[in-house]
């Protein structure tokens, strides 16, 4: 897997403790990353829009992410799921 666009909105779907405990601001300096609950994209009340860009949504294996993909589709969002989560990206970084 390649590294993610750097023109994308990561999009971090863990949860708090995992988001702090390894920051995907620190993997990606200088990307833009925003926390959302899987719960807020499937309702609705993700806060995205257009404007935000092409999302690219990550979660911690890569379960969820694909589910959160369909939903901000359906609300006209420019999503994709980048396969196999944390653990895929820190693969493209050369981390373990």
């Amino acid at each position: 897997m390649s590294l993610p666009d750097p023109q994308a909105t990561l999009i971090d779907l863990r949860p708090q403790e995992l988001r702090f405990a390894e920051p995907l601001e620190r993997l990606l300096p200088g990307r833009r990353v925003q926390a959302v609950a899987l719960a807020a994209i499937e309702q609705g009340q993700h806060g995205l829009t257009p404007a935000d860009g092409p999302l690219l949504v990550l979660c911690e294996r890569g379960v969820r992410s694909p589910l959160a993909v369909r939903f901000l589709q359906a609300d006209g969002l420019p999503a994709q799921v980048y396969p196999g989560g944390l653990p895929a990206l820190k693969r493209a970084l050369g981390e373990q």
